[in-house]
């Protein structure tokens, strides 16, 4: 069984460029947490609560990072330790970026953790 999260939108201020870390920008969050089974008793106490997870997420983008690398890496630890689950995968993406003067919908980083 899996717990998902898509599209979660956090204002953040990450970026390798000052303006980024000055202006901040609009980041989506793609969580997956592979938690067994978990929740199938029907009581959110055996559950892993997705809005659980959201704020968890969004303590760890209050940080501030450089790369989408670093910061995807660390969404994905905090959740390991938080919530136990067998396999987490944590993609993070930032739209509305032109880079090398390309358009792009967006970039992105996958981390996952067994």
């Amino acid at each position: 069984m899996k717990v998902e999260l898509h599209g979660l939108r956090l204002f953040g201020y990450h970026g390798v460029h000052a303006s980024e870390g000055r202006l901040g920008r609009t980041f989506l969050f793609d969580v997956e947490l592979e938690v067994g089974e978990r929740g199938t008793s029907d009581r959110i106490a055996d559950a892993v609560d997705y809005s659980a997870v959201a704020r968890a997420v969004r303590e760890v983008n209050d940080r501030r990072f450089d790369l989408l690398e670093a910061l995807a890496a660390a969404v994905a630890d905090d959740l390991l330790e938080r919530f136990r689950p067998e396999c987490v995968r944590v993609r993070v993406r930032k739209p509305g970026i032109r880079p090398g003067g390309a358009t792009v919908d967006w970039a992105a980083v996958t981390v996952e953790r067994p």
